[in-house]
This record gives structure tokens, C-alpha cells and sequence, in this order.
């Protein structure tokens, strides 16, 4: 990944206003399908969508477990881009994550 494509990621984890499903069965089979792609850009919306919930409910230990390997993996893929420490690019996504997007 290029600095560029990192910095679309963090703009793109600020700007994402979906939808989550309020079925936890339903939202688990849909973030383990973005962990399965790889996608980093849908790593961030399973990121941001998680994070707002955490803020509004407790989640599920599914749901825990998927927002974990989430900020993991964007830390990694973002740090190393960025040439950032794993603590920064942290504080950058728990940044970018304070906006929120909608619970279906």
C-alpha cells in the first residue's frame, strides 16, 4: 500500500456514513466476509461501524473479536505506508472514527 492509498483510507474511514445491521448474526456474517476479502477499505468501514456501536451498545464478543482484527490490520497496513509508529496510526483511526454513521 502507498502513502497515497493510506490517506484515502483515513479520509475514507472519516467520510463513511453506512448502515449497519442491527442483527448481530446478519452484521457477523457480513464483517467475517470483508475480513475473508481483504479489502482494506472495507477493513475501515467494518472499523468505524463497530466502533460507533461500541460507543452505543455492548458488543458482542463476535462482534469485539471482528473490530480487534480490524484496527490490527489497518495499524499494520497504515503504519507501514505512512512510516508511523502502530500507537499513532492508532490514535489516527480512533480519530477518524469519531463521527457517526447509522445503526439499521
Amino acid at each position: 500500500m502507498s502513502a497515497k492509498e493510506a490517506r484515502e483510507i483515513i479520509n475514507h474511514l472519516k467520510k463513511w456514513q453506512g448502515k449497519l445491521s442491527g442483527k448481530w448474526k446478519v452484521r457477523a456474517t457480513a464483517n467475517q466476509a470483508t475480513i475473508d476479502k481483504g479489502d482494506p477499505f472495507g477493513y475501515a468501514e467494518l472499523v468505524k461501524g463497530l466502533s460507533v456501536m461500541q460507543e452505543q451498545i455492548t458488543l458482542s464478543a463476535t462482534d469485539r473479536k471482528h473490530l480487534n482484527h480490524g484496527i490490527e490490520f489497518l495499524c499494520e497496513e497504515l503504519a507501514d505506508a505512512l512510516g508511523k509508529t502502530h500507537d499513532r496510526v492508532r490514535q489516527i483511526i480512533d480519530k477518524a472514527t469519531a463521527s457517526q454513521p447509522t445503526v439499521a
